[in-house]
């Protein structure tokens, strides 16, 4: 497997960035791809470890040894067709996902794990640019009919097994455009969307059917789907954001940070500003911006920020700052707690940790600034430091404080079905099955805000659990 002493032989290198000052310029991807021959050699580096500790890292589990080994060996058709068989679109994860199977790499405990996520985009995109990556209509049709509700990552990878299978599949996405979170929560500089058009086409060819803007509850009744498809998948998302609950937060200067980021995706996709601004438009130009959250969501507001020319950027967060490097003998081969630096922090921002906001300051009903406290954390409680106040200087405040659940208005309460404690549908990961028996669930909605590969695993085997279901067994991977 590999090369014995590749990983002796070589450090790892991966892929580079764009320098930042040019790719603020514009809101193309700025990952700068290695050669083959580099790829190769990074391949060489895995170990044929005893134990794959990465299978597990992966939510997908995907069979990275072997794809590695393919690739050392120069066969990337076949390293597309492993890496195929447990992820359906490893062009997404390949660009945005944060990785957790290197870390659990044998090689992360020295800090030189393989880069497992660059050699899965590589094997991806020379699939596309080889013409390798075609439809997979299915030899024959059951009869069956299903309905998909949500199109992003859990719906999308659910619709193509499930038409794959022989299934008729309509995705409903109430949005104008295929994708969901994909399409309109990630920033094009991270996900190109021609990468999600070209999926489509293939999953029309394979008898997908698309409705857009068609929001289910609102347009089209849950009881419209119950008498017309034979199951119903919700696989709607984690849309209900968490709110920020002081003084002042009414303010029109305080928004969704989702609202902003789906704005300037509108605007990267063509759409003028009245429909991709509906509610007025939303610019960090000029204006002192202060993004509450430290996840993701709101690192994606930072990089949106700076390319619409912010005059500065805050990104503050209410826990502590992690530590710089993990303890591995305590945390490996388990995602570790620690500082991590995204692309969109190296181009420009004052970050801090252990911040609480207390009031949104204003004059003449425009934010100007935010009251903040620093707080320690001790046993799981948080406390205010005595005389630690301080006002950060802001135009605007986009609230990236992640999502509470899905929303229960129009869908949900016509679903009527069951909900966990923590608000989000109720199935279990055996068969994804809500308190509905025709109804199943995954991705977000069920599992509650994640990981974009972890929608696309429950999609999966949510399309697997459907199809046995419908037909009494199934021939889906789980």
């Amino acid at each position: 497997m590999g090369k014995e002493t590749g990983f002796l032989e070589l450090d790892r290198l991966d892929r580079t960035y764009a320098d930042p000052q040019e790719r603020l310029k514009n809101y193309k991807e700025f990952v700068v791809p290695q050669s083959e021959p580099a790829l190769r050699a990074q391949a060489s580096r895995c170990m044929n470890c005893g134990i794959p500790y990465c299978h597990n890292g992966c939510p997908v589990n995907n069979i990275i040894p072997d794809w590695n080994h393919l690739v050392y060996e120069g066969d990337w058709l076949n390293a597309l067709e492993v890496l195929h068989s447990t992820n359906n679109f490893p062009e997404f994860t390949g660009r945005i996902c944060p990785a957790p199977c290197e870390a659990s790499c044998t090689l992360n405990i020295v800090d030189q794990p393989v880069t497992i996520k660059s050699i899965e985009c590589a094997i991806v995109d020379k699939g596309w640019e080889n013409g390798w990556i075609v439809a997979q209509p299915p030899e024959k049709r059951t009869g069956k009919t299903v309905a998909v509700v949500g199109s992003g990552p859990a719906g999308m990878a659910a619709a193509q097994q499930l038409a794959r299978a022989g299934h008729s599949v309509t995705i409903f996405e109430k949005s104008d455009r295929i994708g969901g979170l994909l399409r309109y929560g990630i920033p094009d500089f991270k996900l190109e969307k021609h990468l999600i058009n070209r999926r489509l086409v293939q999953m029309e060819a394979e008898g997908v059917q698309f409705r857009t803007s068609t929001e289910v509850g609102v347009t089209i009744s849950v009881s419209s789907l119950r008498e017309n498809f034979d199951a119903i998948v919700l696989s709607g998302g984690a849309e209900q954001p968490r709110g920020l609950e002081i003084p002042g937060a009414e303010l029109p200067g305080v928004r969704l940070a989702m609202e902003f980021l789906t704005q300037q995706n509108k605007r990267n996709a063509g759409d003028e500003e009245v429909r991709a601004a509906p509610r007025g438009t939303l610019t960090a130009t000029g204006k002192h911006v202060v993004v509450i959250g430290g996840g993701d969501t709101g690192s994606d507001c930072v990089g949106t920020s700076n390319r619409q020319g912010a005059a500065s950027v805050t990104q503050i967060e209410i826990m502590p700052k992690p530590p710089e490097k993990e303890d591995k003998a305590l945390t490996w081969p388990d995602w570790p707690m620690k500082l991590r630096t995204s692309s969109s922090h190296e181009e420009g921002v004052d970050r801090d940790w252990a911040i609480l906001t207390k009031r949104v300051a204003g004059s003449d009903g425009q934010v100007t600034g935010l009251d903040c406290v620093r707080v320690e954390w001790a046993g799981g409680k948080m406390q205010e430091v005595p005389g630690s106040e301080f006002t950060l200087k802001a135009d605007l405040i986009f609230l990236a404080m992640g999502f509470t659940g899905p929303r229960k208005q129009g869908l949900l309460d016509q679903a009527g079905v069951d909900l966990d404690a923590r608000g989000n549908v109720a199935a279990n990961v055996a068969d994804y099955r809500t308190s509905d028996p025709q109804i199943f669930a995954c991705g977000d909605m069920r599992r509650g805000q994640s990981l974009v590969v972890w929608a696309i695993r429950e999609g999966r085997q949510a399309a697997r659990a459907v199809d046995e279901a419908l037909m009494g067994v199934s021939e889906l991977p789980r």
